[in-house]
């Protein structure tokens, strides 16, 4: 089913990069609420186009625009143009938010998104391959790497003393990390 004023975008053109979910109807006016992986959770109230799919591996997702927003306390709500009852806004719980990679802000040399790790081979500066970056997350001191392999996972912090390079045309990092750790 497509919303109102909605329509399908095809995303060979990169891959969409999730930004978070609809995880529940609100109210009878056809408003939304919105769990958002960015940082801050607010962020993605900054993208007026979003994309929804099913799936976030989905190949085919659906254009949606920002009609109004709302946050109490830590709870974020979205009014979608062309979604204007309780009815019309229940297709769209469970689905998947993302933008197009074109809509992120540019950021400083150094500087990397999530997206761009996830993927990345990771190896030792004796050469020893450790993995690949399967995902990241927070901690309360510094970011975590979780580095996999076929054997194992790794955790590496994200910090100046373990990552020595990051060389994303290269599909590549290299740290300051043993083999055996």
């Amino acid at each position: 089913m497509v919303a109102a004023g909605a329509e399908r975008v095809d995303c060979n053109q990169g891959a969409p990069i999730v930004v978070g979910k609809i995880t529940a109807q609100y109210g009878v006016k056809g408003w939304v609420k919105v769990f958002s992986y960015t940082r801050p959770v607010e962020q993605i109230f900054q993208y007026e186009c979003w994309l929804c799919a099913a799936q976030p591996t989905a190949s085919e997702w659906q254009s949606l625009r920002l009609a109004e927003t709302a946050q109490q306390a830590k709870k974020l709500f979205a009014k979608l143009a062309g979604i204007d009852d309780r009815d019309s806004a229940h297709w769209l719980v469970g689905k998947w938010l993302a933008i197009q990679p074109a809509q992120l802000a540019r950021l400083s040399a150094g500087e990397y998104y999530w997206s761009d790790l996830i993927g990345l081979s990771v190896v030792t500066q004796q050469g020893v391959e450790l993995g690949i970056v399967e995902h990241l997350m927070e901690t309360g001191a510094n970011d975590v790497l979780a580095v996999r392999d076929a054997r194992r996972e790794r955790l590496l912090p994200w910090s100046p003393q373990v990552i020595v390079a990051v060389d994303i045309a290269a599909r590549c990092m290299r740290v300051n990390w043993h083999a055996d750790d």
